[in-house]
């Protein structure tokens, strides 16, 4: 028999970050959180996602022993606003059985139809900044930090439960000395004069601090147009600015301005800190605090986090002069790796800015939706 019991102390929300650890024990392509980042992830004291959402945490047990969890996730924002009658569901694991998927879902059916919505999308977080997908493709490769992992059986769980592809993304490498610096540092110096515009790089945080509201307000404008997107809100960019800015390497965060200081684009790139957090399995302290240091000062894999380009500027070809300086910094560093970060197959945008430097598709993911 299997018993299904809300997540709704403070150990039992322990148990439930805890559940993929003993899942994946030992996996060597999946990538542990941070323990302490995914409670306070789930803590609505904490995270401003809450401020437009509802979120309920089941755990499924079996012989006494967790065999299963699952997030259900109201974004009221997208409901009200949007006209989007959606209930999310997320931070979705368990074992190879049905029947444990199955009861997991009801909860979140149970959720949509006392709400009166229409349909079921997942595994989708509370917004855009949070991971997505089941990966579909790309198993025998190492996950990063802003994604979720999981065997091949989920994709067929969902299938077999009557659920069809609601979105699909892509995640590409290439390696960075295959970059021929010829195909954007000429047009690079030519678009910045025709545009008049100015690249901002740092090497303190405390620089980039006065430029990141706008940088989302950049963000929401940009990205507006894609599917599921939730804009970002003023405590949002509060949370994330002291939560993640300062885990970046300042010269890995970028902007463009025109000549009237207006942020017209930026860049965020990350180190990649997979095996950091593998090491690290879970704790900052004892050690694995030193592991993720040491990765952020010396990793030779990068993740191409976000780009955000103002609409008018799409066309005009301002990334450029995002590659010219990253080549710069990335040659410095002695870069070998770069990754992109998982894009909606739809970005046709997105997709070109890469067309020059011969990437690779090496996993897919997508989101499933059934009809309630």
């Amino acid at each position: 028999m299997i018993q299904i019991i809300e997540a709704n102390s403070r150990k039992l929300l322990t148990d439930y970050v805890k559940f993929p650890f003993s899942l994946y024990k030992n996996h060597s392509y999946w990538v542990p959180p941070l323990i302490s980042d995914e409670l306070e992830t789930f803590d609505k004291s904490k995270n401003p996602a809450f401020d437009n959402a509802e979120a309920h945490f089941y755990l499924a047990y079996k012989d006494n022993q967790i065999v299963g969890r699952i997030a259900a996730i109201i974004n009221w924002e997208e409901v009200n606003n949007q006209q989007k009658r959606k209930v999310r569901f997320g931070w979705w694991d368990v074992i190879d059985d049905i029947e444990v998927t199955k009861v997991l879902l009801e909860k979140v059916y149970e959720l949509g139809r006392k709400n009166n919505l229409d349909y079921v999308e997942g595994p989708i977080g509370f917004s855009n900044l949070d991971k997505v997908g089941v990966l579909t493709e790309g198993f025998d490769s190492l996950g990063t930090m802003i994604t979720w992992y999981n065997f091949p059986y989920y994709k067929n769980h969902l299938e077999e439960l009557g659920f069809v592809k609601e979105k699909e993304y892509f995640e590409s490498t290439f390696s960075f000395s295959n970059v021929d610096p010829n195909t954007f540092m000429k047009a690079s110096d030519l678009i910045q004069k025709r545009y008049e515009l100015k690249t901002l790089t740092f090497t303190n945080t405390k620089d980039i601090m006065p430029y990141v509201d706008k940088m989302f307000d950049l963000f929401n404008t940009s990205y507006a147009k894609l599917a599921s997107f939730v804009a970002v809100s003023e405590r949002q960019k509060e949370y994330f600015k002291k939560k993640y800015i300062s885990f970046i390497n300042p010269e890995y965060i970028l902007f463009i301005v025109d000549k009237h200081e207006k942020l017209i684009a930026f860049s965020i790139v990350m180190p990649n800190f997979a095996q950091a957090l593998q090491k690290a399995n879970g704790r900052l302290f004892p050690f694995g605090f030193y592991h993720i240091l040491k990765a952020k000062k010396s990793s030779k894999d990068v993740l191409f986090y976000l780009i955000g380009v103002e609409p008018e500027y799409q066309n005009k070809g301002v990334t450029a002069l995002i590659f010219r300086e990253y080549y710069r910094v990335f040659k410095e560093k002695g870069i070998e790796k770069c990754i992109r970060t998982p894009e909606l197959e739809e970005n046709n945008a997105i997709h070109n800015l890469w067309k020059n430097f011969n990437s690779v598709v090496d996993r897919k993911r997508r989101t499933y939706r059934i009809d309630l």
